[in-house]
């Protein structure tokens, strides 16, 4: 490594981030870059461990081991700390398609594997890869680079989210002509109306279509396959089809008045929000002004509700989660090099603090019903406490008699997770599901092959829900053995 004792003499620095109190008065990004001197501190914090897990790449008991993507950290921490920002440019991308979303929206698996996260605060892996491809844009090495030579051969993919577009990239580069369908107005999957602008800004998605685009890949929005365009046209028109659907069918709450005006599924109302900053964000058809909002679910899209009902200046947010609070260090069910689940305070939790003066997070709490006005609005919500024990070896949920709280709430957002694949598309198809109700291929892990001839599937939608990194991982292996399976029958066809 360029500098041997950078573990020891230099502590961890993040990004930068914005005030809270003045951030939630925008929808701009809430990180600022560090400056050149920090980042090769950062760099050099890389301690040349000699087996580096973070770029391991692999799941175990449901949980990560390092980058999926299997990114070069080593090597290019090592250029940064030296300065030589090209050279890792040209790493980082060997690797990584879309470095300027993972390094914004990734949770670094890569980081809870570092091997300095044994004993001390891992290196910024995260904000390193985030500033080497943004000096890539700036400086004029990431450009459009389209094949010399074509195939002759046309692939079509269903769905431009992470793994459609990882697998268009690829494809494209091989030479195919590739044509990306979206049902949505505009191409970027979860990534344009899944994810706040807080954290990812559109203009950074449609930099990277735009640069696609540049280079020989054609989007076709706004339109639905099974009404827009048949099955029997893909497969008619293209060599290969592939799935990238995603994993939106939503988990909902079962209690009583659910159907209560007011009540909307989380990745509505951040689609709704995202939409609206188009023409005027105070025109968003689900609006939190001056509401008492209620998230049920504790997870990343949850948060991302509190942050957005935040800056639509509601009058109180809170979120639900059924699980205890993370500890503040590792339990010894959760040891290096897997993902910490230890307790964090990210932008939208830190943002209510400093508004509201609270974390909006409750534990251990479970919606029993909502309650509604004469209009059949909802007013509020009926919850009891809950604790995890053990029976018969398992872990179960008990509710705890005389915990009842009636939450008073204008607004609900159910954020509880998704249970697969909507199945419109895979119903049109005629493809065989797994058990899980995903999209079933020949090998659950490399095979990307679905019970449909010429037709492929990746991502959520084969995978279950999942991280950005691994959606791109499996846009990139498909794309791997969608160009094997079109090189054997072009070859074929000229023997």
């Amino acid at each position: 490594m360029g500098y041997l004792r950078g573990f020891m003499e230099f502590s961890r620095q993040d990004q930068a981030t914005r005030d809270p109190i003045e951030r939630i008065k925008d929808w701009e990004e809430y990180t600022i870059r560090l400056d050149e001197d920090e980042l090769q501190k950062q760099g050099a914090r890389c301690m040349d461990c000699g087996t580096p897990f973070c770029h391991t790449g692999v799941s175990f008991n449901q949980s990560d081991i390092g980058c999926p993507v299997n990114n070069f950290i080593p090597e290019w921490n090592e250029l940064v700390s030296e300065g030589d920002w090209q050279h890792a440019f040209e790493r980082l991308k060997e690797t990584n398609n879309f470095p300027e979303f993972t390094g914004r929206v990734c949770p670094a698996p890569c980081e809870g594997s570092c091997t300095l996260a044994i004993n001390d605060d891992p290196v910024a892996i995260k904000t390193i890869e985030n500033e080497i491809i943004e000096r890539g844009f700036e400086n004029g090495w990431e450009q459009a680079n389209p094949p010399k030579v074509r195939t002759g051969k046309h692939v079509a993919i269903v769905g431009s989210g992470p793994a459609g577009l990882a697998a268009a990239d690829q494809l494209n580069q091989q030479g195919h002509t590739v044509t990306v369908y979206e049902r949505d107005d505009r191409a970027g999957g979860l990534l344009m109306y899944g994810i706040p602008n807080m954290k990812l800004d559109k203009e950074t998605v449609e930099r990277r279509v735009e640069l696609l685009e540049a280079e020989g890949v054609t989007f076709i929005c706004n339109t639905s396959v099974g009404e827009d365009i048949t099955r029997e046209q893909l497969k008619a028109d293209y060599d290969a089809v592939i799935l990238c659907t995603g994993s939106q069918q939503h988990r909902d709450v079962p209690a009583d008045n659910r159907d209560s005006q007011g009540i909307h599924f989380a990745m509505d109302y951040l689609k709704d929000s995202t939409k609206a900053l188009e023409t005027d964000p105070n025109q968003a058809s689900i609006h939190a002004r001056g509401k008492n909002v209620i998230v049920i679910g504790g997870g990343d899209t949850g948060a991302d509700c509190v942050a957005t009902a935040l800056r639509q200046e509601c009058n109180r947010v809170v979120q639900f989660g059924k699980h205890p609070a993370n500890p503040e260090e590792r339990d010894d069910n959760n040891p290096w090099p897997l993902f910490p689940m230890t307790f964090k305070l990210n932008y939208g939790y830190e943002e209510s603090v400093e508004a509201y003066d609270e974390d909006p997070r409750q534990y251990e709490i479970l919606t029993k019903a909502f309650d509604t006005d004469e209009a059949g609005n909802v007013k509020s919500l009926r919850t009891v406490r809950v604790e995890k024990v053990e029976e018969n070896g398992r872990l179960v949920t008990k509710e705890l008699p005389g915990t009842e709280e009636v939450w008073e709430a204008d607004l609900v957002f159910v954020a509880i997770g998704f249970t697969g694949p909507e199945h419109e598309v895979l119903d049109h198809f005629g493809l065989e599901l797994d058990e899980r109700g995903r999209i079933w291929t020949v090998d659950g892990t490399n095979d990307y092959r679905t019970s449909e001839d010429h037709v492929f599937a990746a991502g959520d939608a084969r995978r279950g829900q999942s991280l950005v990194v691994w959606a791109i991982r499996e846009g990139r292996e498909v794309a791997e053995q969608v160009g094997d399976y079109l090189t054997i029958e072009r070859e074929q066809l000229t023997s």
